[in-house]
Formats: structure tokens, sequence, C-alpha cells
């Protein structure tokens, strides 16, 4: 079973009781809040400048760092987490992350390394893997289909990332009302 199949089903696994077992207070619902649209962004920029397998895509976000989508998701789960309103949920959701997305960035270095060769690996030595660097990376092959565009972030899939986020903060926004 492959590492995406394996987030999403933890995701399920773990939401679930997390929904049920949380208690979510205003002030950390708009701080989450925050904090996944922030992470919402940066993936759907990510997810509409990508084309995964097809090109190394070393424009829009990835000019900055290798893996914004999980730079993103850092921030999404972080948001919704956060939300749940006790510290158990933000703890237990880096000692998710952690492992779960090394293993992962681990495993594409390997399939990048094997579709693009040398390119992936002169972008993988100036562009950092997860800290964005501050400047622009140039490679001495631009990226000339490169730029966001809506219909690959819909070819990506990304819409769904917004309305899981959304129903997550929508359930959690209006828990207090239908428990009493």
């Amino acid at each position: 079973m492959g590492m995406r199949r394996i987030r999403t089903k933890m995701v399920w696994l773990l939401g679930l009781p997390f929904l049920w077992f949380a208690q979510p207070t205003t002030g950390l619902l708009a701080i989450g809040a925050a904090l996944a649209a922030m992470g919402l962004l940066i993936r759907g920029w990510a997810a509409g400048t990508i084309r995964k397998d097809e090109d190394l895509t070393t424009s829009g976000p990835y000019a900055y760092t290798r893996n914004p989508l999980y730079i993103g998701s850092l921030f999404v789960g972080l948001g919704v987490t956060l939300a749940g309103g006790h510290w158990i949920w933000p703890t237990l959701f880096f000692a998710f992350y952690g492992p779960v997305y090394a293993r992962t960035m681990s495993g594409e270095i390997e399939l990048l390394t094997e579709l693009f060769g040398q390119p992936f690996l002169h972008y993988a030595k100036n562009v950092p893997a997860f800290v964005p660097r501050l400047t622009k990376y140039r490679p001495e092959q631009p990226d000339l289909d490169g730029g966001f565009r809506v219909g690959q972030y819909m070819r990506n899939n990304e819409w769904e990332a917004l309305l899981g986020a959304g129903a997550a903060f929508a359930f959690l926004a209006t828990k207090p009302m239908w428990l009493g």
C-alpha cells in the first residue's frame, strides 16, 4: 500500500475520534481556521503548479521549497487540530505527521532522481526539502510551462483538501450548537 493511501486511511481513522472528542472554542477555531486557510492557499498554489511525474516542477512555490504541498498540509493539520480545543490533538498530529511525511519525502527523492536524474539532483542541492529558501531558485533550464493553472489544480484533486478542511471546520463550529 502506497504512502498516500496510508496517509488517507490514517486521517479517517484518527479524524473521527478527533471530531467526536474535540472541544472547540471560538478563539481556537479562529486561529485554527487562519492557519488552515494559509495551508490551503499554499497547497492550492502548489497543486495548480505541479505536473506530477511529467515534468520537474521548479516554478511557483517549488522555486522556494521542494515540498510545498507538505508544508501546506502541516498548516492545515495544525489548524484543524488546534481548533479541537485540547493540546493532545496537535501533539498527536505532529506524532503522525513527522514520521509519515519524512518517509514520503524520502521515497519521492528516489522517484524523482529516477525520473529526472541530474536536473533533479541539481534542484535538490539548491532548494531545501522543507523550510523555504528566501530567494527564488532559478534553474539552468527554466520551467517554461510553469505557473498556476486552475485546470491543474482540479486534475490534482486539490479541491478535496479544501472540501475536507471546510467540512471539519463546519463540524467543529456547529458542534456546540447541536450537542448543547
